[in-house]
This record gives structure tokens, sequence and C-alpha cells, in this order.
């Protein structure tokens, strides 16, 4: 069948494939494992792609009851990192004929506004990365599906959860920095009550509790360059001996102790060593590269989805969090005098 004439239908798939209507139906709503086989759906997939072939969703989705729609809420459009979300989220959704609506919530609490008219008859499920799931009350009520991601399993009642694993990651860092010697800490802690911020001051003092000589100060800051900036001088022109290692919340923040330390005449990383948290295209542009922990934002995307395509299809989702991976570059040193 050429390509511009009558649109191709199911039935010329399963001709050029071999196979029957049933088969392609199978594959291309994507419900084929344990069906037929891996073999057979690459065929189908191939035919339907030679042929210009595309499912009829609109007539799929009155049959299903499903919009094939699904709603990415996040707290800033501005951020590299939930962009990679995004990324991974749209790029798994594409695989199974879904979309994905991307909204922001800036303040990441409630309430969030519906976008829509009724987002429960425009949607089939609702993710959410770093907020509170009592904030997407307005816009999923008690009946969409919702995957929490970056949010504590423990508050996430009727919605499924996937994670970084940040607790590691900071341990990472604290083992890192206690390793080179460092025994005095500072924590730039961002200024914002959620619990992925709970969970790296919970883990960071825990790590370092356990060694009886060091000591943990912190200093909250918002999340900005310049917030931070004001936060570091602020903490380091207080009384006590001057911290030798900065453990920043993210990389933004590291960057606003950069600026500071220089202020005060400080060298990173002579005097102070410095770590972030995210591994953002800022953690390299800044000099020296910044130590950080690297978070695969479109892996936890991705992961997102298909974990609300679990929810949808009555699968039991996966509860491993996705592991994250320190990464040394020159902010950090031992401390001076050692």
């Amino acid at each position: 069948m050429a390509r511009g004439s009558t649109r191709p239908t199911s039935r010329d798939v399963a001709r050029v494939a071999g196979v029957s209507q049933a088969a392609v139906s199978l594959v291309m709503g994507d419900k084929w494992r344990g069906r037929v086989s891996e073999t057979t759906a690459e065929r189908v997939r191939r035919a339907a792609h030679d042929l210009g072939y595309r499912p009829n969703l609109a007539a799929r989705n009155l049959r299903l009851g499903r919009t094939r729609t699904v709603l990415l809420v996040v707290p800033a459009l501005t951020t590299e990192f939930f962009a990679g979300v995004y990324t991974g989220a749209a790029r798994v959704a594409a695989e199974h004929g879904f979309g994905v609506v991307l909204y922001p919530s800036p303040e990441g609490i409630g309430p969030a506004r519906d976008p829509f008219a009724s987002a429960r008859a425009a949607l089939d499920g609702v993710i959410a990365s770093s907020m509170a799931a009592d904030a997407l009350t307005a816009i999923r009520g008690d009946q969409l599906p919702l995957v929490m991601l970056d949010s504590d399993p423990a508050g996430s009642t009727g919605a499924a959860t996937v994670n970084l694993d940040i607790a590691d990651g900071i341990r990472q860092v604290a083992d890192h920095l206690l390793a080179l010697g460092h025994r005095r800490f500072l924590h730039l802690a961002a200024d914002v009550g959620s619990w992925t911020f709970e969970v790296r001051a919970r883990e960071l003092a825990a790590r370092l509790a356990a060694v009886p000589d060091s000591t943990l100060r912190t200093a909250r800051a918002p999340l900005s360059i310049e917030g931070a900036r004001s936060a570091t001088e602020a903490a380091l022109a207080g009384p006590g001996p001057r911290p030798t290692a900065l453990v920043c919340d993210d990389d933004k923040l590291a960057a606003g102790a950069y600026k500071a330390l220089r202020r005060r005449g400080l060298r990173v990383p002579e005097d102070v060593s410095v770590t972030g948290l995210d591994d953002l295209a800022l953690a390299t542009a800044i000099d020296p590269e910044l130590t950080t922990v690297r978070l695969d934002a479109e892996t936890f995307g991705e992961r997102g989805m298909r974990t609300l395509l679990d929810v949808l299809d009555g699968r039991a989702p996966s509860r491993d969090d996705i592991p994250v991976e320190l990464v040394v570059r020159g902010s950090t040193a031992p401390p001076p005098g050692s």
C-alpha cells in the first residue's frame, strides 16, 4: 500500500506481517508479552512502521475509558533537573501511546490549581515530582492514579512512590569528606519544607554523629545562588572555628557558597571544601568543578511513567530506589594543615 493513499488499517498490518488482527491489536496496545513471541511482535512493529500505520487511539480510548494523557506536576519549569524528569517520562509515555502534559506548581505545597475544567475527566493519571501528596487534591481528588516522585513513601497514602537513593548519596558525600580528614562541617540546607531535604539533613547528622570528633553546624538558605551566598557569609561570620567542609543541598547552593567564600578571601578547596547534589550543568561551569552527587533525572522520569503504567494495568510497581553516584571533582581536598 502506498503512503498517502487510504489510511492503512490493522488488517493491512496483519496481512503484511502474516499474523491475525488480534495479534496486531496486542502488539500495538503493548499487551503482547506472554501472548505472542518477541519475533512476532517485532514483525508487527516493522510492518506498522513500513505502512505508516497508527492505531486509532480515539476509538480505543472509548473502548478502554482512557484519555491516554498523563499530567506531570513539577515545582518549576526553569530547573534542568525537572526538564530531565519530563524527557524521561515523555519518552516512555510515547512508547505506550500516551501523551504527557507538563504543569508547574511553584510552591510544591497545596493546593495546586486544577489546570482543566475537570482533571479527572481529562487525565488517566498524575505524576508529581518533589511535592506533597495533599497538594494535589484539587487535581486528582481520590480517584486518579497518582505516582509521587521524591516523596515520603509513608506519607503518600494512596499513591505509588518512586525515589532516588538520596540517603545513600549523602552518606557517600560524608564518607568522602571524612576520608579526606574533615571534621568541621557546615550544612548549607535548602530552606524548603519537603521530605527530600529532611532526608539530607537527617542522614548527614546521623553519619557525622558516628564520628566522635566531628562537628556539624547548619545554615538555611533559599534555593537561589544569592540566597546561598548571603546565608554562607552569615554562617562564616559567626563564632567558633571555621568549617573546613561545606555540604550543600544542591549545586545552586554550592555556587552561592563559592561566591561567599571568595568574598572572604577563602579558596576552594585549599581552605574549604564544597560539595553539591544534583550534578547539573552548573557543576562543571564553576571553577573548580564541583564534587557532587549525580541524580539521573531522565531515569527518574522513566521510572515514574513506568510505575504509573503498572498502576493503570494493575501490576505491582518496583519499590527499589534508584541508585545515585558521587562524582569527585576539584572542589574537595584534605583540610588545611593535614
